[in-house]
């Protein structure tokens, strides 16, 4: 069973940023796509940034220019740096496979607050 770690959430200001990490339990990053996603309270769980096993990436709209989704295989780590943080991101931040696979089991999640 694969499990993920998440990490990097925070306190932010409106304008600040925060790099939320993701790290499994076993080299498994290099063969699948990955992503991130998050759910705010009273919200449904949303995907905000997908990177495929190839390197191509998808933003959900809203934090398109503001949010970038990178991968280190050697360290099976996955990140999400977010700039430009606005109180609409404030939610609990995870990783997973993408939509429409297998999902791994979800981890703790990190909380991001952004204040206005």
């Amino acid at each position: 069973q694969v499990r993920v770690v998440e990490s990097g959430g925070g306190l932010v200001q409106a304008g600040g940023s925060l790099r939320l990490s993701c790290t499994a339990s076993r080299s498994i990053f290099s063969g699948y796509g990955v992503a991130w996603y998050r759910q705010a309270p009273e919200k449904q769980r949303e995907s905000v940034a997908t990177i495929t096993s190839g390197g191509s990436i998808r933003y959900a709209d809203s934090v398109k220019g503001r949010f970038t989704i990178s991968r280190d295989n050697a360290k099976n780590t996955l990140y999400l740096q977010m700039n430009s943080l606005k109180p609409e991101d404030t939610a609990v931040y995870y990783c997973n496979r993408p939509l429409g696979v297998t999902q791994w089991a979800w981890g703790q999640g990190t909380q991001v607050t952004v204040s206005s």
